[in-house]
């Protein structure tokens, strides 16, 4: 054969080959032009939504995007769950989902494909969950529940339902009988429910195991149990509020003498500051036989971990000591007892002065509320309170002085407020005499520190006001006015007798308004527990966010509670 036709062949050969892998291969985004940031969607299915007596074994997809493979797995939920794995078989934008167990008879299956789903090129998520029904029966059963979930981030949250029989029921070793997810807005629906009472949680599964998993996982216990039947199968506003509960109990984890008049303990986590008493601690030496009583304690301002004890400790550095803790309870109210750690004894001298780290408002502040300010100071070590109080002094800019209530939060930080109101749009001034706050080895500053601000004109709050529909006062309602600012203000008000409110002096900004019911009288929502099951209390969510200006009231708001 001629070379020159050899090289043709080879070349022709060449050209398939390139063609070939160009349409083996994966689809690439095109370059230039603008960003793709239109989510998949769920073009079709088989069996169809509706479909009675299915006997196949398997079901089909078809997307409106090519769809990274690796992120179905995870974003789809079969209700009842299907025994053994699933077998993904992907044609271009369609997936055959084969089972290895065989369905169920005269079952209704949901199939949910949840937010977690995103597009192969630029990872673009589906906004909202699909949800497609078949039976295996000659019927399909048309329960619903349907609701939201309210969240920083609502969008992807899993909905366990379970239907309640004999048994208690626990999310954290029972898996769901039916499994919805909610969307980018956080709404969800739970569909094809049979007749029954149902217990429906909202959990991050964050593990995609489809437990509960108290350590790493956030839930929304619900209002109370759901009857679906007959008469009334549909449910509607069963709503949420996620938490996360502490499981895990404060213990000291490190215990350090910084110096001869110093001992750091370093906890798992942020102490309540009720626990912070000289009560509460004790020193052991071993060695010596004797138990040694702190004088001071205060908590780190930098870190809600550590907490200072302080005194004279005079203890030799080659004895064995120990720190002994009664009683420790967290932030989140979960308690400890009786716990110690071994300590390493120091004699290096104490020579650091007593300093202001932290104030609140900053110095200088220039938007301070006239009306019930109050005023917090945090030093970076102990103090005699009763001398302190000496030296500090409340006045305006002509030195009169302004009549306050000084309290000490702990042996190293004060709040201050005054008694009376203290003028618009007014310079004030707060003194302290650093020559009073001396620490045990007598370290104290010579000089005097001055804090100043400025309090607000008064013509920039704004407020708003209204009426709850259908609120029952003998339940004990409260109203919460919610900043969408991090971090977020609030304020809070028990409802008034004729259901009318008025939130006023309110900063300007972005709001919710919530409602619920506060069976523990707690003045707090209560978000019930898990298991054994305790329900949330009641509440509502006002549709719209109150956009509040400043100088302008928000009047006649209807806020209504459904039924």
């Amino acid at each position: 054969m001629d070379r020159f036709v050899k090289k043709e062949i080879i070349y022709f050969f060449y050209f398939i080959f390139a063609l070939l892998l160009s349409n083996c291969a994966n689809q690439l985004p095109p370059g230039g032009g603008a960003v793709d940031l239109v989510p998949p969607k769920i073009e079709n299915v088989f069996p169809q939504n509706g479909t009675t007596n299915f006997n196949k074994n398997y079901i089909e997809i078809n997307f409106s995007k090519f769809i990274n493979k690796l992120s179905l797995p995870n974003s789809i939920f079969i209700s009842p769950s299907i025994d053994g794995p699933f077998d993904y078989d992907w044609t271009n934008k369609s997936v055959k989902i084969s089972f290895s167990s065989k369905l169920k008879q005269n079952v209704t299956y949901i199939v949910t494909i949840g937010t977690q789903l995103e597009d192969y090129n630029n990872h673009n998520k589906m906004s909202e969950a699909y949800t497609f029904a078949f039976s295996t029966g000659n019927k399909i059963d048309n329960g619903v529940i349907s609701g939201k979930v309210f969240s920083s981030k609502p969008g992807g949250i899993s909905i366990f339902a379970y239907m309640i029989g004999d048994s208690s029921i626990n999310p954290s070793v029972q898996k769901p009988n039916y499994i919805s997810q909610t969307g980018e807005d956080g709404k969800y629906k739970l569909l094809g429910l049979a007749n029954g009472i149902y217990r429906v949680f909202a959990v991050q599964d964050e593990s995609k195991s489809f437990l509960y998993n108290p350590e790493n996982d956030e839930i929304g216990n619900p209002q109370g149990d759901v009857t679906i039947s007959k008469i009334d199968s549909i449910y509607t506003d069963l709503n949420f509020f996620m938490t996360k509960y502490d499981t895990v109990k404060p213990r000291l984890v490190k215990a350090i003498m910084t110096d001869a008049f110093h001992v750091l303990l370093v906890f798992n986590k942020d102490i309540d500051s009720e626990s912070i008493n000289l009560s509460n601690f004790s020193l052991v030496d071993s060695t010596a036989n004797k138990t040694i009583k702190p004088e001071y304690v205060f908590k780190s301002f930098s870190k809600g971990t550590d907490v200072i004890l302080s005194g004279n400790f005079k203890i030799p550095v080659k004895d064995e000591v120990f720190v002994f803790t009664k009683s420790i309870k967290a932030k989140s109210g979960i308690e400890y007892k009786s716990d110690f750690i071994n300590l390493n004894v120091s004699d290096k001298p104490d020579t650091t002065k007593p300093i202001i780290v932290y104030t609140s408002p900053s110095n200088g502040a220039s938007n301070v509320d006239f009306v019930k300010p109050k005023f917090l100071f945090y030093f970076n070590d102990s103090f005699d309170t009763v001398v302190a109080s000496k030296g500090i002094a409340f006045t305006d800019t002509s030195g009169k002085f302004i009549l306050s209530k000084i309290h000490f939060i702990d042996d190293a930080s004060f709040s201050i407020s005054p008694l009376v109101n203290l003028k618009p749009n007014n310079d004030y001034m707060i003194k302290i005499d650093l020559s009073k706050f001396s620490d045990l080895n007598g370290n104290k500053y010579d000089s005097v520190y001055q804090y100043k601000f400025r309090t607000i004109n008064g013509l920039d709050f704004t407020g708003v006001s209204g009426k709850v529909i259908n609120a029952e006062q003998n339940l004990n309602p409260y109203l919460v006015l919610e900043s969408s600012m991090e971090p977020k203000t609030i304020y809070k008000q028990h409802l008034k007798k004729n259901n009318v409110f008025e939130f006023d002096r309110i900063q300007p900004g972005k709001y919710t308004l919530w409602c619920f019911y506060d069976s523990d009288s707690s003045k707090t929502y209560s978000y019930g527990t898990t298991f054994p099951f305790h329900p949330a209390e009641k509440f509502w969510v006002y549709p719209d966010t109150l956009n509040l200006r400043p100088r302008w009231t928000i009047t006649d708001v209807q806020f209504i509670l459904k039924k």
